[in-house]
């Protein structure tokens, strides 16, 4: 994912342009041509140090628990959902997003100041800078979808994919300096990647709402609506892609080019995929990001599975009276990688008999906001803490039971809560989930 981001941020009028600028500026200060592609790797390297520390300090600052806390707290995602309407409000071309000038400024007469490593360290910290306006919303989106998978090393592992690629055209161009001629020169084209981006904004800022929606129980953004607005927004985006919608920024061409054709057709193509979705199509695509099933109030379609119990102590005691054995699957409503198996694996008719007839299904919502009727005092890792909403209580039992932070996260248990098969995590392997259901139910008639 932090290729991905790095890749689409290249392609933004704050970077695109000062690539053969800066490999111009290495290869030409030294008549040592040598010397000028050492001193453009290490300005690569410099990038990928300063975004890479970035994330290390995103996870050192909150710790993995407190982001995963954070990435479904309703402030939070409210927040970063009006930021990044205002970005795509931008990229649209209402207005323009900078950093203070005077923060690049002197960056960059101390880059002008000193010599050697440090001057290109600051140069590269001037890049990070003065590219702010279109990485800044990408950085912001990688780094909330990557808190949620409740890894220590997950942030750090993001920024470092985003710096390679981003890093990658400044040292390639300096070991060939003559691919510079062929380089796409800045243009119209690049405008239409910022407003592309925009849309893609608006989208995402629906799904962090939704988050939100569904941790706190507003029900704003039920499922049809959800999908309503994204089939909107990507309808729009094709209808702009072939030139029937301009912007501020965009030039009067009226040709489309063949890229920018497939583009449109994907993102109209999208759209129309979509609207099935309205009467309850499972759209395994954007089940990632969709509001889950149980949200749509017009459904006609029933080969969902479903929990029979929200609660672990009514689950097991239930489990208890019918003698079967429990699959307890820790989730969220956060959780991208839960909606993605609940619609790829549990919809499997092999899957679903097993879930539905063989074991009792708990679902505990890790992130669930509703408030408990009494707080409740444990102690963890020598210290005490109150567990206040029935999430923490749920996240709570997952870390002292069985020593996990991450969803999706599934147990098998008998109906004493004793394990019966090894914990499975995120795999859309049909037949590895088969095995697991299986192999747990044959340990529990041994």
């Amino acid at each position: 994912t932090g290729l991905a981001g790095g890749l689409l941020a290249l392609f933004t009028p704050c970077v695109w342009p000062i690539i053969p600028m800066t490999v111009s500026f290495f290869l030409k200060r030294t008549k040592d041509k040598k010397k000028g592609i050492r001193d453009a790797w290490t300005y690569g390297a410099s990038i990928v140090v300063i975004y890479l520390t970035l994330g290390l300090a995103i996870t050192l600052i909150f710790g993995a628990s407190a982001l995963n806390a954070l990435s479904t707290n309703a402030v939070f995602n409210i927040l970063f959902c009006l930021m990044l309407l205002v970005f795509a409000a931008s990229f649209f071309g209402a207005f323009e997003i900078t950093l203070p000038s005077k923060w690049s400024n002197a960056v960059d007469s101390k880059a002008e100041q000193t010599t050697g490593l440090l001057s290109i360290f600051l140069m590269a910290f001037t890049l990070s800078l003065v590219s702010f306006s279109c990485t800044g919303p990408i950085i912001g989106f990688l780094l909330v979808e990557v808190s949620t998978t409740g890894s220590v090393v997950a942030p750090a592992i993001g920024m470092l994919g985003f710096a390679i690629a981003l890093a990658l055209p400044f040292t390639l161009f300096a070991l060939f300096p003559s691919w510079l001629k062929s380089m796409p020169k800045s243009g119209g084209w690049m405008n239409v990647i910022k407003v592309t981006l925009g849309f893609l904004e608006l989208a995402f800022a629906l799904k962090f709402l939704s988050v939100a929606d569904l941790a706190y129980g507003w029900r704003i953004l039920d499922r049809e609506t959800f999908l309503a607005l994204w089939i909107v927004i990507f309808g729009l985006l094709g209808m702009y892609l072939l030139g029937k919608i301009k912007f501020p920024h965009d030039d009067d061409d009226q040709k489309v080019s063949v890229p920018r054709f497939f583009m449109a057709l994907i993102s109209l193509a999208f759209a129309i995929y979509m609207i099935p979705g309205l009467w309850g199509a499972p759209l395994k695509a954007v089940s990632a990001f969709a509001p889950p099933m149980q949200t749509q109030d017009f459904n006609l379609y029933k080969n969902e599975v479903h929990a029979k119990f929200t609660d672990y102590e009514a689950g097991m005691e239930y489990a208890k009276m019918n003698k079967k054995p429990v699959m307890i699957d820790f989730t969220g409503y956060g959780c991208v990688n839960c909606r993605k198996m609940e619609l790829a694996v549990w919809t499997d008719q092999n899957v679903s008999k097993l879930l539905t007839e063989d074991y009792v299904l708990i679902t505990l919502y890790v992130d669930d906001k509703t408030k408990l009727a009494e707080p409740i005092t444990v102690t963890e890792n020598g210290k005490e803490r109150t567990l206040r909403t029935v999430g923490d209580k749920w996240s709570y039992l997952q870390r002292s039971k069985f020593g996990a932070n991450a969803q999706p996260f599934y147990v098998l248990v008998d109906n004493e809560g004793m394990p019966l098969n090894k914990s499975y995590s995120y795999d859309e392997d049909i037949n590895l989930y088969i095995d697991f259901l299986e192999t747990g139910l044959k340990n529990y008639k041994k």
